[in-house]
């Protein structure tokens, strides 16, 4: 796993002379009228040069970026301490760090074990999760009127009923819908995006494969599909791994295949 805190001498160092800045006393000396009239908007450090500005502007990046990697850890539960890592910085600039560079490797080294574990272990457990809370609606959502439960184990309710024509594998077909976890949180939506989504009918997850040829043109449906069916074990930001979907569908238009390739 990539080491949050792989840091250059120069980054450490630009960080240090900006976070010693407040302890440092102000000088008595008369200030030159460019930093008198830069003092004048109430801003705590005063540039006297473009170099000073760039200096400036690498600590703020690298404040930035170090307080970024702190904060992931912190999200799974490993608080750092942010004094310390100053002082860290500190020490190595004074040239009496307490620990060695083996003895930094190897603290950085179980410090991202660590994150890799802690992140691991709640990615299962959040899978695991997901897999109960979706057996759970499935076993709810089958016992409601009009449900129809197919072979593979799709659900579906047929929402508006219609009498065209019902697509094969092979079609393209157009359609709106609404995607939602659930627990009700919506992934994606068609209606949202203000157009009707087209695509092969062959080349998306099983559960619509499957459950889109059932459906007459001009009908809605809703389908909910277990996970098997859809994306498994696979987690993204926005569906968790063994997650059960919820799809409202209405069928819009189909598209032969051969029409398609002209």
């Amino acid at each position: 796993m990539k080491s949050f805190f792989k840091v250059s001498l120069l980054a450490a160092t630009v960080a240090l002379a900006a976070g010693c800045q407040k302890e440092e006393e102000p000088k008595t000396e008369a200030a030159p009228a460019a930093e008198v009239a830069q003092a004048e908007t109430g801003k705590a450090v005063h540039f006297k040069t473009e170099d000073d500005k760039a200096a400036y502007a690498i600590g703020v990046s690298f404040a930035n970026y170090l307080n970024t990697s702190l904060d992931k850890p912190n999200e799974i539960g490993i608080t750092l301490n942010k004094d310390l890592v100053l002082k860290g910085i500190e020490h190595v600039f004074a040239g009496n760090p307490e620990l060695n560079e083996e003895e930094t490797r190897a603290a950085l080294e179980a410090l991202d074990k660590r994150v890799a574990e802690t992140m691991q272990k709640q990615a299962a457990e959040k899978a695991e999760a997901a897999k109960k809370a979706g057996e759970e609606f499935r076993a709810e959502f089958e016992k409601q009127e009009g449900v129809t439960k197919t072979e593979s184990g799709l659900l579906y309710q047929v929402l508006t009923p219609a009498e065209g024509e019902m697509p094969k594998e092979t079609d393209t077909v157009q359609v709106h819908y609404k995607g939602t976890l659930t627990d009700g949180t919506q992934f994606d939506s068609s209606y949202d995006r203000g157009e009707p989504a087209t695509f092969p009918l062959n080349r998306v997850i099983p559960g619509w494969t499957e459950g889109v040829q059932l459906m007459p043109v001009g009908s809605k449906f809703k389908f909910v599909i277990p996970s098997e069916l859809a994306y498994g074990e696979q987690d993204t930001p926005t569906i968790p791994a063994n997650s059960t979907l919820i799809f409202e569908v209405e069928l819009l238009k189909i598209e032969s295949a051969e029409e398609t390739k002209q």
